[in-house]
């Protein structure tokens, strides 16, 4: 069987797993009860390289390939917590990416390295209450004053939004160019004129913090525009396909683990006589999940793939064809999801309406995937345009 890793990432993985069966899953509950996890974790997190193994050594990483994150994405949800798992991949696989391919020695040092530590919690701001996956439709603007610039407007659905030391801030620049008028800039959260309006109560994810941010004539040295200025949305793009092929990577894992949970499950509840696994209704319907979960699997590994050997073999900007790919993998993986957690839902009857049960959570939980990043509605236009429809 094809499999892309090597002694290094499963010792990775191995790293990975201890972390989160041991220093993540016992406090799982307390956490999500407390809606909010301890900043030590993100330190913790960073001491044993989990925020910046694909990273390059210089940039203070430690020089792996994508699949060292794809490794890091499948043995977090082991620590029963979708919220600590999607504070520490915003740190590691979504706020941070862009500085690693655009930031200067300066920028690298004062916001990338330590936030691969951890010392550094990172947000990213895009999404504003007009403007989710309609990116281009974001009215939170920066007008140039001399040598710097005064940023106004908001943003929401920040992960990591209440506590970030810095704000990967996406905001027009030319408001007349629409999505060509875009520019990205870092922006420490000690800014005069930043402020955290409101923390959001969530469905599910509720050990992660998600807040709306105000900016009011908030000023920002010309040194922390990220790149090129209105050129934001080209990067915001390549930058949005990491975040969503990770979310795929740890989704299938989530997924792998409930369903092995209700099989468990249904080996020890009885009803009419006989385990209720031993249900020929309830065998056919897992095993049609487990094919599904594979195709899915298959699916996202083959994107993987193709994003680990663009961007760090050939180190080149990602070609339309893979972003189709991690479109692709993002539909069918969210879509899935939910009916995968919906029927281990019905497997455990009323038990599985009891928050003491982890299917439970994962039912909250999973419902995020067809909505962040991207709307499962936005990534199918997108394939559509890429499909040349």
């Amino acid at each position: 069987m094809f499999t892309p890793f090597r002694e290094e990432h499963d010792q990775f993985r191995k790293t990975v797993r201890q972390f989160a069966e041991k220093e993540l899953a016992p406090f799982a509950d307390e956490w999500e009860e407390a809606e909010l996890f301890p900043n030590e974790v993100f330190k913790r997190a960073g001491e044993l390289g989990l925020l910046g193994a694909h990273y390059p050594e210089e940039h203070g990483g430690l020089g792996g390939d994508y699949w060292f994150s794809i490794a890091k994405g499948e043995e977090l949800p082991r620590g029963r917590s979708a919220g600590v798992s999607m504070g520490l991949l915003v740190q590691s696989d979504m706020a941070t990416p862009v500085i690693s391919d655009l930031g200067s020695k300066e920028q690298i040092d004062e916001f990338l390295r330590p936030a691969l530590r951890g010392e550094k919690i990172a947000a990213l701001g895009v999404s504003e209450p007009n403007a989710g996956s309609d990116v281009a439709g974001i009215q939170t603007w920066a007008k140039r004053d001399g040598d710097d610039y005064i940023v106004n407007g908001s943003k929401t659905y920040i992960t990591n939004g209440t506590r970030a030391d810095f704000v990967t801030l996406l905001v027009k620049t030319n408001p007349e160019a629409g999505a060509h008028g875009c520019s990205f800039f870092l922006v420490p959260t000690s800014t005069k004129g930043y402020s955290v309006s409101k923390k959001l109560k969530k469905v599910g994810n509720h050990a992660s913090d998600t807040a709306e941010l105000a900016f009011e004539d908030m000023r920002i040295p010309k040194r922390y525009l990220l790149g090129e200025e209105n050129q934001g949305f080209m990067y915001l793009m390549q930058n949005f396909q990491t975040e969503r092929l990770i979310a795929c990577a740890s989704a299938c894992a989530g997924l792998q683990i409930s369903i092995d949970e209700a099989i468990a499950y249904g080996r020890e509840r009885k009803a009419f006589g006989k385990p209720i696994i031993k249900r020929e209704y309830w065998q056919h319907k897992f095993v049609e999940l487990q094919i599904e979960l594979e195709a899915a699997k298959a699916l996202t590994y083959k994107t993987a793939d193709a994003y680990n050997h663009e961007k760090h073999v050939k180190k080149e900007p990602l070609s339309f064809e893979t972003v189709k790919l991690i479109s692709m993998a993002k539909v069918f993986v969210g879509e899935l999801s939910s009916k995968v957690i919906d029927q281990c839902m019905q497997f455990h009857g009323g038990a599985g309406y009891i928050e003491e049960y982890p299917i439970a959570r994962a039912f909250r939980d999973q419902r995020l995937l067809r909505i962040g990043g991207g709307t499962t509605e936005t990534m199918r236009y997108y394939i559509a345009k890429l499909m040349g429809l």
